[in-house]
This record gives structure tokens, C-alpha cells and sequence, in this order.
């Protein structure tokens, strides 16, 4: 390609994006909302999934020291020594009283309690809660434990909280694209339309496919790059706009919202890769017919 017909090119798409000022419009529109929609989606989906890692880091199991073992704290090197375990934290009987007495400061009946009553133990966080089971038992069998109690029935409904949003995350996300993909195509192919006696003439003089097409495909192109450059700062305000009001509502104080600004070099990059396939797909797809002999 040479550098005179790489202007022509650029020249040729920027006249035709603007002489069809409306279905463009059209086409940057749909481009935009698409975006916009599947971007929603991929940034709660995302908050969504740092929401749930955050819940499964809290979740704990403990191990009950037995109570005629000398030297409990010597355990934590064991436990900490298990496969899949994150951290191993020591709590004395004394630690357990004063956590109960502050859990429950208005039961008068709690406040007098002998700490030897409870047994030391040991709180520990696992790195992967679909190995909880495994590691459970490999906790139970050290010797000095007594017991292990895990929540294992609300580790299970994370794991499957999670992958049940990825999956729908994931599946809406996709079909939008395709949606977009489509509709983009089929908007720019109604441009495509409105000049078929010029592509015929074009192909009567001689014009090559590449000569026809070039013009579109920076058609496209710089219409998919408009559209996700909106979509990108309408994301970006709409972004703020609701991680303001959660983090003023009274009633989402447990939500933590990702800031944008660690996101923001995905989502740029994703949006302008989105958008400029979207547009040059569709002007392809919608020049192609025009280009068979």
C-alpha cells in the first residue's frame, strides 16, 4: 500500500463516515450503548468476584488444642507447615473470654465466665476454600488437636456463588458481543447500500477489492474507535457516580467498590480493542457482498 493511497484511504473514510451522517451516528450510538452494557456488566462481575475473595479470606476454621497439651503454641508451626494453608494465628483461652465477653457485653451471665472453661486454640484461613475438606482433615490429624471445626457448608456456597457469576457474567457478556457485532454489521451494511451504484462503478473502471475496501474497513474503524472512546468515559462517570453513592449509603458499608483508577487501563484497552473489532468486522462483513463476482 502506498502512502498516496493510505491518505486517499483515510480521506475516503472519514468523507463517507461524515456524508453518512446519520446512519454513522447510528452506528457510533449502538456501538457506544453496547459497550456500555457489556463494560456494566464485566466491572460488577469483577467487583463481584474481589467481594467474594475478600468474604472467602474471612472465612476461618479452628482447631482446638487438647487441654492436657503442654506447649500449644508449638503447633503453630505444624499447622502452618499444611498444604493449602494461608495463616495460623494463636488465641489463649484468656484471648477467647475476652473476644466472648466483647461479642456479648450485655449478658451479665457471660461477663464472670472462667477462661478455663474454653480451650486454646488456633485460627487458620486456608488460600484455596475448594480444598477446605482436604485440609481439615490433614488439620484434625496433627497430634494435639482435639477438634477442627470448619464451615464447610458456607465454603461451599461461595465456591458456588462464584462460579455460578462467572458463568452468567461470562454468558451475558458474550452473547452481547455477538448482539453488537451484528447490529453494527447490519447498521453499517444499510450505509453500504446507499452507495452500491458507486462500488459497481468503481468495479467496472477496474478498481481492485482491496481499493473498495480499504475505504470502509478505516470507516469502520474509526467509527468503532469513537464509540468505545465515549463508551469509555461514559463507563468511567457512571462508574464513579455509583461507587459514590455506596460508599455513602448507610446500608452498603460492607460493599468495597475497586477503585477505577486500577481498572481503568483494562477496561481502555478492552473497550478500544472491542470497539475497533466491532466496527471493522462489520464494515468487512457488510462490503463483502459487494466485492463477489
Amino acid at each position: 500500500m502506498s502512502k498516496h493511497n493510505f491518505g486517499y484511504f483515510i480521506h475516503e473514510g472519514v468523507s463517507n463516515m461524515f456524508s453518512h451522517g446519520f446512519m454513522s451516528f447510528a452506528a457510533i450510538g449502538i456501538t457506544v450503548a453496547c459497550l456500555l452494557i457489556m463494560g456494566t456488566f464485566t466491572l460488577v462481575a469483577v467487583n463481584a468476584n474481589g467481594l467474594l475473595k475478600d468474604l472467602e479470606r474471612e472465612n476461618e476454621m479452628l482447631a482446638f488444642v487438647e487441654e492436657d497439651f503442654a506447649e500449644p503454641k508449638n503447633l503453630q508451626s505444624k499447622l502452618a507447615a499444611i498444604p493449602n494453608v494461608a495463616s495460623v494465628t494463636f488465641i489463649s483461652r484468656q484471648q477467647a473470654m475476652e473476644r466472648f465477653v466483647e461479642q456479648y457485653p450485655d449478658e451479665e451471665m457471660f461477663q464472670d465466665l472462667d477462661p478455663n472453661i474454653l480451650r486454646d486454640r488456633f485460627s487458620i484461613k486456608v488460600a484455596d476454600l475448594e480444598r477446605i475438606s482436604q485440609t481439615k482433615a490433614a488439620v484434625d490429624a496433627v497430634d494435639g488437636i482435639a477438634y477442627v471445626n470448619a464451615s464447610e457448608e458456607i465454603a461451599g456456597g461461595f465456591i458456588t456463588l462464584r462460579n455460578v457469576a462467572t458463568v452468567v457474567c461470562v454468558a451475558l457478556i458474550a452473547i452481547l458481543f455477538l448482539v453488537s457485532v451484528f447490529i453494527i454489521s447490519n447498521t453499517i451494511r444499510l450505509t453500504t447500500f446507499d452507495r452500491r451504484e458507486e462500488i459497481a462503478i468503481m468495479r467496472m473502471v477496474g478498481a481492485t477489492n482491496g481499493f473498495i475496501r480499504w475505504p470502509f474497513v478505516y470507516e469502520g474503524f474509526l467509527m468503532g474507535f469513537l464509540g468505545a472512546s465515549v463508551a469509555f468515559l461514559m463507563e468511567w462517570g457512571l462508574y464513579e457516580a455509583v461507587a459514590q453513592g455506596v460508599s455513602t449509603s448507610d446500608a452498603m458499608q460492607l460493599i468495597e467498590v475497586i477503585p477505577f483508577k486500577e481498572l481503568w487501563g483494562p477496561v481502555a484497552g478492552s473497550f478500544a480493542g472491542a470497539g475497533i473489532f466491532i466496527g471493522v468486522g462489520g464494515s468487512l462483513s457488510a462490503i463483502r457482498k459487494y466485492l463477489q463476482v
